[in-house]
């Protein structure tokens, strides 16, 4: 039998056995990932600090915890650091003994779908997230759409789902062996 065949016929059983993400038909599968996104105040998850200084933003615990480099601060900015006790007193603690132009940045975690992810058996989606980790977060995850009015699209995926290989054999496209 043809290579292309086994494919196919391999393909068929795969789309037919596969859950459906409760997503109508015709479905593929995305990556589906989080960023953190620019928001009002009210609706806040965190905080980030941008240093026209450094030319860098960081969320504010991340900055305060792993990349101030406490060993160069005098000791009344290191008493004063022990108060710290909310964002507002860490932006303050920030612009007063760090980057007076600093700014502070109220965030929220966002769900997207990563660009240029598109495959048509849920797992191929879950080896893609798993072979190339280093491009998404931990929290990229496959992600079922529907592909709604694309009628080539759901006419190409019913042949695939429907259609049967071994009628093929002992024709010119597949000869008998």
């Amino acid at each position: 039998m043809s290579t292309d065949i086994v494919f196919l016929k391999e393909l068929q059983a795969e789309l037919n056995s596969q859950d459906n993400d409760s997503q109508a038909a015709p479905r593929f599968w995305t990556v589906g990932d989080y960023r953190w996104v620019e928001c009002n105040e009210g609706n806040a998850e965190r905080y980030s600090v941008y240093l026209p200084n450094d030319g860098e933003s960081y969320e504010i615990n991340y900055f305060l915890t792993d990349v101030l480099d406490k060993e160069e601060l005098s000791e009344e900015a290191l008493e004063e650091f022990g108060e710290i006790s909310c964002e507002d007193s860490a932006f303050e603690w920030i612009q007063e003994h760090y980057d007076d132009g600093a700014s502070l940045h109220p965030e929220k975690k966002e769900h997207f779908i990563r660009e240029n992810t598109m495959f048509l058996t849920k797992a191929e989606a879950k080896q893609h997230i798993k072979s190339n980790h280093y491009h998404y977060t931990d929290e990229a995850h496959t992600y079922a759409m529907t592909a709604w009015r694309a009628p080539k699209v759901e006419r190409l995926l019913k042949i695939l789902s429907e259609f049967d290989f071994d009628s093929l054999r002992g024709s010119a496209i597949l000869p008998t062996e």
